[in-house]
């Protein structure tokens, strides 16, 4: 023995360095005992092996002296093998620290990574005895430095955030503007010339793909393809090391503190619903042998299988005590350690799951909003899941902004043509209130959006009608099949100058309606320059040209006019409201604070089923406080028929007179003061925006 150990404390889980030696805890209600095991600095070779000598109820720990930061380790989890019984203790795997911060090494596609003896009779049952060391990375004692607090502000939940959803590596890999040494690193998103192109756009906040260590997928591997999203993912406290740049973990840590003294927050999207180690088929690498019956959901009466809510395998079970710790001690340090402002918690529904199904009430969902680190901090809801009741939209609590899917759909109908959208497509500009108006919720609580990672991007939206995702290897069966996408007259990449600029008006005009909703606006990194991603509607594995960005074609024109839109949103207050608007009378001067209308100025005809233009006024909440007196109105025109056609302009009081300030008829956007009396004409499928100004101002 190389290392003597004592007793230690359980009540910091993982390797905590005290200066002297290194206390090591490690939760496992079932284990009959736990080993302790430390690899040469190269992690090829074990040099010692200890056992944890004390439990403390669920946690096995004991203190190391001598055992510095950068020491490589692992655990070996003894316990009986019995699938049958939900236990799948196998000695002869090493096993991740659920709680190392640091991962060093790679994984090997093998057969000894499986806890039975993979292609013998009987499957899961069978035990293996083979060892996994040489095939696994080993965990890491880490400087106390990295668990560090930094200061971290509460979000405001401003309902002028525009979200930017990205991927770590594909927003700078083909870069021009990024330092070769950082493209495609955590260091080169926080490069000048990214934080310049994200304030052109107003981007408040940067949502990151995940970033905790994940796994490639055997399959993918046997295809010669990678997991490129990560929404695999085996260590919550441990960064990616693929995204790594020149400093590593502390390039991360910089990352987020640029960008954030740049005005930008940054969120993570973080996958606690499942992890890598799939169904009863998958490997042994961490949760499973460590306590395989507490850290996962199994099926009543038959734990060999594996509750799959998630459709990935398996089910993290959140409702545990010590897994519900897990996840709440990795959220804390993401904020306090590494300087995070918000989460998206991938297929939210699981996590919120109890032993009933899902619970608005349930001990997640309590725990986050008693913590007085985590309920400071943005919170944003993917709704949905494949269980029972797994499509929760609306659902989550008041602190809770939620991913809505019913927008992006109902966007994408409506300006496809469908018949009787409009009325829902009404719903989707005042915040989708008739999800979302309960309990006290704000309108900042639907993200609005029209394309995101796991689909179509914009411009594929308008350049296939159908799904083009032979390069993932499954016979173009896998991805979404209802895109509710038209490719605009010619399926995929066309130099005919009808179609393309029938594409181009298309894309302004989502891009608008994005812009003009109530709630909060998150666009699809390279949305802004139409980028494509060849018709794959379903990039996951795709960590190529086809899943990176395409800086080099970029189309300078649109990213303008995102930035002239979201500027303009940013600059009206009637556009980005915290209160639904209903049109109710204002008490200030007895206008309604809402006000739909057809183009001859008439109350708009909702039953009738041809209805697909229309105009609306905005004005601030009737219900902001008394002494909120914004004058800001805003009236839109939606014209989806492709003829042109003159609309009434509401009457504008004395002294005021309309400015017509957004048009996607046209590419480029400029002011122009109305001089027609009470009527403007407007083309075909466009949307146009005027807004009362008072005659002494200049446009």
């Amino acid at each position: 023995m190389r290392y003597r150990i004592s007793s230690g404390n359980p009540h910091e889980l993982g390797a905590t360095f005290d200066g002297e030696g290194t206390n090591f805890a490690v939760f496992s209600d079932h284990a009959s005992h736990i080993d302790l095991c430390f690899f040469s600095e190269d992690g090829s070779k074990e040099i010692d092996r200890v056992s944890l000598p004390e439990r403390t109820g669920s946690i096995w720990h004991g203190y190391v002296e001598g055992v510095k930061p950068g020491t490589l380790y692992g655990y070996r989890a003894h316990g009986i093998y019995a699938p049958e019984q939900g236990h799948r203790f196998n000695s002869n795997k090493l096993l991740l620290d659920p709680y190392t911060k640091e991962i060093r090494g790679r994984w090997t596609a093998s057969a000894t990574l499986f806890g039975y003896q993979k292609g013998a009779t009987g499957g899961d049952l069978t035990f293996g005895a083979a060892d996994s060391a040489d095939c696994v990375p080993k965990s890491v004692v880490s400087d106390p430095s990295l668990s560090e607090f930094l200061k971290s502000e509460a979000d405001s939940h401003n309902a002028t955030d525009l979200i930017y959803e990205a991927h770590a590596k594909g927003l700078t890999k083909l870069h021009p503007g990024v330092p070769e040494a950082l493209r495609g690193t955590y260091e080169g998103i926080a490069s000048d010339a990214m934080i310049d192109h994200l304030l052109s756009l107003n981007v408040s906040a940067i949502e990151l793909m995940p970033v905790h260590h994940f796994l490639d997928d055997e399959f993918l591997l046997n295809k010669g393809l990678k997991n490129y999203w990560g929404y695999n993912s085996l260590g919550f406290f441990a960064l990616e090391p693929r995204y790594f740049g020149p400093e590593g973990i502390v390039g991360f840590r910089s990352m987020v503190q640029k960008l954030k003294a740049a005005g930008i927050k940054v969120y993570l999207d973080v996958v606690y619903n499942h992890t890598a180690e799939g169904d009863q088929n998958g490997p042994t690498l961490c949760f499973r042998g460590l306590d395989n019956a507490s850290y996962y959901r199994l099926i009543a009466g038959q734990p060999r299988y594996y509750v799959n809510d998630t459709g990935c395998g398996n089910t993290v079970n959140v409702s545990h005590p010590y897994v519900l710790r897990m996840v709440m001690d990795s959220l804390r340090f993401w904020v306090q350690c590494m300087g995070v402002d918000g989460f998206r918690f991938d297929l939210a529904t699981t996590v919120c799951r109890e032993d009933y199904g899902f619970d608005p009430d349930g001990g997640f969902l309590d725990a986050l909003r008693q913590d007085p680190v985590l309920n400071r901090v943005r919170l944003i809801a993917e709704p949905w899941d494949i269980g029972p009741g797994g499509y929760r939209l609306g659902g989550f609590p008041p602190k809770f902004s939620e991913w809505n899917d019913t927008y992006r759909d109902t966007t994408r109908r409506y300006w496809k043509g469908d018949q009787q959208t409009t009325p829902d497509l009404a719903s989707r500009l005042m915040g989708s209130a008739d999800k979302f108006d309960r309990g006290g919720r704000r309108a900042w609580s639907s993200v609005n959006f029209i394309a995101a990672h796991d689909g179509f991007t914009l411009g594929d939206i308008t350049r296939y009608n159908s799904r083009h995702n032979l390069a993932n290897g499954e016979n173009n069966m896998d991805g979404h099949g209802a895109n509710h996408s038209d490719n605009c007259g010619y399926e995929g990449e066309t130099e005919n100058p009808v179609v393309l600029a029938r594409r181009h008006r298309r894309q302004r005009n989502f891009l608008a309606t994005l812009f003009l909703s109530q709630g909060t606006p998150m666009l699809l990194a390279g949305d802004e320059i139409g980028n494509s991603q060849q018709g794959n509607n379903n990039a996951y594995c795709q960590d190529n040209e086809i899943g990176w960005i395409n800086w080099e074609d970029a189309d300078d024109d649109l990213k303008d006019f995102v930035a002239y839109v979201s500027n303009f949103r940013k600059t009206h207050k009637a556009l980005r409201q915290d209160r639904f608007l209903h049109g109710a009378k204002r008490a200030q001067d007895g206008q309604r604070d809402v006000e739909w209308t057809d183009f001859s100025g008439f109350p708009l005809q909702w039953r009738d089923p041809g209805l697909s233009s229309f105009c609306l006024t905005i004005r601030c909440s009737a219900e902001a406080p008394s002494y909120v007196t914004d004058n800001d109105v805003v009236f839109i025109i939606f014209n989806r028929s492709n003829l042109a056609a003159k609309v009434t302009l509401p009457n504008a009081q004395q002294g005021f007179h309309w400015v017509r300030e957004l048009d996607t008829a046209q590419q480029v956007q400029y002011p122009i003061r109305e001089t027609n009396g009470d009527e403007t004409e407007v083309s075909g499928s466009s949307v146009v925006v005027l807004v009362l100004q008072p005659d002494q101002s200049p446009s």
